[in-house]
This record gives structure tokens, C-alpha cells and sequence, in this order.
């Protein structure tokens, strides 16, 4: 093996050669040896190896291996440097080969020779997309577990900070072919990651992108497939799915299928639901997509049918006034329970629904059915009223810090329930009913939208990411994957649910409702 002095002689050669430097590859072949030396000698190759591989074509295999063998050194200092140099290799041919080395590099627990393969990663991104996306997807499919993950991540992390010029319509087409194979089988968290990739790309973000985003998704929710609400990883795809095909919805990118299976599979099971996420309120949190999506459904094949099982689940939470015994008093021994979140929810896809065919209440319900319908809007009605003006009174004169406390958030938010659902049944009260109010549900920001002013979600732009085809190589069953279906695992105990899809504040909106002073009602 060579010398220090013997590689710095060699170097001398090959750096004078200047244009014939070619011709020396025995002097090459030296400062390949090199990695079988000490320390020095390593630190030498790492430097010298990178330096002339583009003369010795013969030698690239040569080249990249023994750089590769210094990249798994034993010395930190040997690997950081043997991994910077990475990027001179990616020429041509080699730069495949060079993606999937550095995209296996990932799995480093040295923070600083992490954020190397990263920049090393974007540095040959930068020369060519198409050979690095390859190397990138070769290991996704094909590699270990904590490689996987962290080229994902990469992905879902690094493709928004790169330019126009090198994420190409061509090269987004093969990010949607590459991660329609990865989607043939993903764990719910890989998922996420990968709608946030394909919801980023500029050619997704039209109208027809978007269609092809939700079919991606429905396909992953399996809505062909009968609905099993006692099993919780069918809950849970189809909830997770469900989010994400959410923010994709708008008026020209429609809902309809969600909502339709929602109708059909998931309202009759309600009850039933079970959930592997502790302290998730599932009724309500279904009741919540449902409600979100109906604003966007287009024509429903069966929508009488769908709007009547709407309509009798909405009855069930909408109780009928309390029978009086003759001193005028409850001849029961409570009130019954008012669940204003799950109204709110309920009443707000029953007025969405309800404009496609604006006869049901008239028309399509006998007339015994419609009196019990507006007995209980009525009561439910006078109950709000009580409920608003307390609210009122509790939320009076506070402004600013004061709003910020968690039981005053909590007020707010429960204003905003019965205040929405007040609306929705005085247009309901209407002879025949009407459908023409709009009000914005109780967990959604409030947008002021300007006439002839497009949603800032609609397809053409995109402010925040709403945020099976061609067979590819099946993963061997891993431990965090399965499924029955074999095409989507929803094992998620690792997997964090945002703020917004959590139980515990519909519980305690309704606790502060339940507390306030009961009125009789006649």
C-alpha cells in the first residue's frame, strides 16, 4: 500500500500531465490504493480519487468503490470528507449509481454527515433530477426500513426548495409514476408524506391534477371495498385518507364518492365505530369530514336514498320535546341530551345535500314524518336561544387576552355552534324549506371572500399543500406493515393526528353547553 509520500509523488504526476493526465493510470491506480492504507493515507484518497475520476473512465467501478469504502469508514472525519467529494462521481451513467449510495448514507446518526449526504443529495438533484429520483425510488422500493423513511423524508422535505428549472414537467411526471408504485403498499404515515409530495407539484395543481389526487386517494381508501366499522385499521384508513382528500376538494374537483360512501357504509355503522387512537371522539370526527366534504358533492346517483339515511341520523340527535306530567312539570326525570357538535355536523350536510333536491322535507317525507321533524327543529331551536344568550352574556366586554384563556376559546367556539346551527334551522323552518344560508363550521377559519374573488384553495393556486398503476417490486413484510388488504397498513401508533381531528375539544364544547341553566321548554 502506498505512502503519504508516494500519493502526494502521484498526485505531482497527475496534476502536471495536465491534458494527457490520462495516460498515467498507473499513477491513478496508486492513489487508488490508498484506502487500504492508515489514516493519512485515507484522508489523502478522499481528496486525490474524486479529483482525477473523470480521466479514467476504465476505472470508474475501481473509483467509486474505494471512495465507497471510505465513505463506511471507521473515522468520522474520513467519511465526512470521502462523502463531500460524492457529487464529482455523478457523471453520466454513474449518477444512478451515486443516488442510491448517498440515498443509503441517509441512514447515518451523525448529524453533521447527515446534513452532508443532504446537500450532496440536492447538489447532483441540481445536474440531473431524473438519474437522482432513480437512486432516491430504487431504495424506497427496494431498501432497508430507516433508508425508506428517510429518503421519503427527504423527499416530502427538499423537492418544494428546488427551482423551476430542475423540477420539470418531465421530472414531476416521474415523481407521480415512481410514487403511484410506493403507494401500492405504505404504512398511513408514508402516505401523508407522499400526499404532501404529489400536492406540491406545480403540474397537480390543476383542476385535472387535483382529480387525479383524489382518485389516488380513494383508491388507498378502499371505497370499493364494504365498510367493517368494528375493526379499527378500516376506521382509521378511511379517516386518514379522508383528510387528505379534504383540502383537494373544491367546486370543480367534487366530493361526490366520499360522500356517497359516507352515506351508504359509514352513517347506518356510526354507532359502532371503533378507533385505535386513544381520546379520539370517532362519531364526531366523521361527522366532521362528512360535513367538510358536503359543501363540494356533485350529482349523487342515489341521493334521495343517501339524504333520508342523513336525515334519520340527524332525528337521532335531535331529541323530541319531554312529555309534562298534568302540574306542568317533566314528567321524565331529566332533559334530554342536546349534542350541539354532532347537530352542528349533521344539520350542516342535511342543508348542502338538501339544495340538490330541495322537495325532501315537502315532498318525499309523509306528512307525520315532517310534523315530528319541525317539532324537534322547534325545540332544539328554543333550547339554542337560551344558550346563545348566555354565551353572549359570558363572552361580554372581553376582548384580547382575556378571549385567550381555554375556557373563553371554548365559549367561543360554542357560540359558533349554536349560533350556525340557529341558522340552519330557520332556513329549514322556511314554507318550503329554504336552503340559501351560508355558514361557516364552527372549526374553520372564517374567509372573507370578495365577489369574483376565487377560494384561496381553488385549483389554479395553491397557498399551503392541502397540504395503482404500473406493478412495481413488493416490499417484504415488515414489522410496522399488516394489512389485510396488502395495500395499506394503517399502523400508526407512532403517528401524530393534528390538533384539529382530536375529541377532547368537541367534549368539553359540549360539557360548557350541557352547564348552562336548562330552560323549560313549551
Amino acid at each position: 500500500m502506498p505512502t503519504v509520500e508516494e500519493l502526494y509523488r502521484n498526485y505531482g504526476i497527475l496534476a502536471d500531465a495536465t491534458e494527457q493526465v490520462g495516460q498515467h493510470k498507473d499513477a491513478y491506480q496508486v492513489i487508488l490504493d490508498g484506502v487500504k492504507g492508515g489514516t493519512k493515507e485515507k484522508r489523502l484518497a478522499a481528496q486525490f480519487i474524486p479529483k482525477f475520476f473523470k480521466h479514467f473512465p476504465e476505472l470508474a467501478d475501481s473509483a467509486i468503490n474505494a471512495q465507497l469504502d471510505l465513505c463506511e469508514d471507521e473515522d468520522v472525519s474520513i467519511r465526512r470528507q470521502a462523502i463531500k467529494e460524492l457529487p464529482q462521481f455523478a457523471t453520466g451513467e454513474n449518477l444512478p449509481r451515486v443516488a442510491d449510495i448517498l440515498t443509503q448514507l441517509l441512514q447515518t446518526d451523525d448529524s453533521a454527515e447527515f446534513n452532508l449526504v443532504n446537500n450532496a443529495l440536492l447538489s447532483i438533484f441540481k445536474m440531473d433530477a431524473k438519474g437522482t429520483l432513480g437512486g432516491l425510488f430504487s431504495q424506497i422500493l427496494q431498501g432497508e426500513d430507516i433508508v425508506r423513511e428517510r429518503a421519503i423524508k427527504f423527499l416530502s422535505t427538499k423537492l418544494k426548495t428546488l427551482p423551476d428549472e430542475v423540477l420539470t414537467k418531465e421530472v414531476e411526471e416521474l415523481i407521480l409514476t415512481e410514487s403511484k408504485k410506493v403507494l401500492e403498499d405504505v404504512t398511513g404515515e408514508e402516505f401523508v408524506l407522499f400526499m404532501k409530495i404529489l400536492s406540491g407539484l406545480k403540474s397537480l395543481q390543476t383542476v385535472s391534477g387535483r382529480q387525479q389526487l383524489v382518485e389516488l386517494v380513494a383508491e388507498q381508501a378502499d371505497l370499493e371495498q364494504t365498510f367493517n366499522p368494528s375493526d379499527p385499521d378500516c376506521v382509521d384508513r378511511l379517516l386518514q385518507c379522508t383528510r387528505q382528500a379534504v383540502p383537494l376538494f373544491s367546486k370543480n374537483v367534487h366530493s361526490t364518492r366520499f360522500v356517497t360512501y359516507f352515506c351508504e357504509q359509514v352513517l347506518p355503522n356510526l354507532g359502532t365505530l371503533t378507533t385505535p387512537v386513544e381520546g379520539l371522539d370517532i362519531q364526531l370526527e366523521v361527522l366532521k369530514l362528512l360535513a367538510e366534504m358536503s359543501s363540494f358533492c356533485g350529482d349523487m346517483e342515489k341521493l334521495e336514498t343517501n339524504l333520508r339515511k342523513l336525515f334519520d341520523k340527524l332525528l337521532e340527535y335531535m331529541p323530541l320535546p319531554p312529555e309534562e306530567a298534568e302540574n306542568g312539570e317533566n314528567a321524565g326525570n331529566e332533559e334530554p341530551k342536546l349534542q350541539f357538535s354532532y347537530v352542528e355536523c349533521l344539520l350542516y350536510s342535511f342543508h348542502q345535500l338538501g339544495r340538490k333536491l330541495p322537495d325532501f322535507l315537502t315532498a318525499k317525507l309523509n306528512a307525520e314524518k315532517l310534523k315530528d321533524f319541525k317539532i324537534r327543529l322547534q325545540y332544539f331551536a328554543r333550547g339554542l336561544q337560551v344558550y346563545i344568550r348566555q354565551l353572549r352574556l359570558a363572552l361580554q366586554g372581553k376582548t384580547g387576552e382575556a378571549l385567550k384563556t381555554e375556557e373563553n376559546k371554548i365559549k367561543v367556539v360554542a357560540l359558533k355552534i349554536t349560533n350556525n346551527i340557529n341558522v340552519l334551522i330557520k332556513d329549514l323552518f322556511h314554507i318550503p324549506p329554504s336552503y340559501k344560508s351560508t355558514v361557516t363550521l364552527s372549526w374553520k377559519p372564517v374567509q372573507k371572500v370578495e365577489i369574483g374573488q376565487k377560494r384561496a384553495s381553488e385549483d389554479t393556486t395553491s397557498g399551503s399543500p392541502p397540504k395503482k398503476s404500473s406493478a412495481g417490486p413488493k416490499r417484504d413484510a415488515r414489522q410496522i406493515y399488516n394489512p389485510p388488504s396488502g395495500k395499506y397498513s394503517s399502523n400508526l401508533g407512532n403517528f401524530n393526528y393534528g390538533e384539529r381531528f382530536r375529541g377532547s375539544r368537541g367534549q368539553e364544547i359540549e360539557t360548557i353547553l350541557a352547564n348552562r341553566v336548562k330552560p323549560r321548554l313549551y
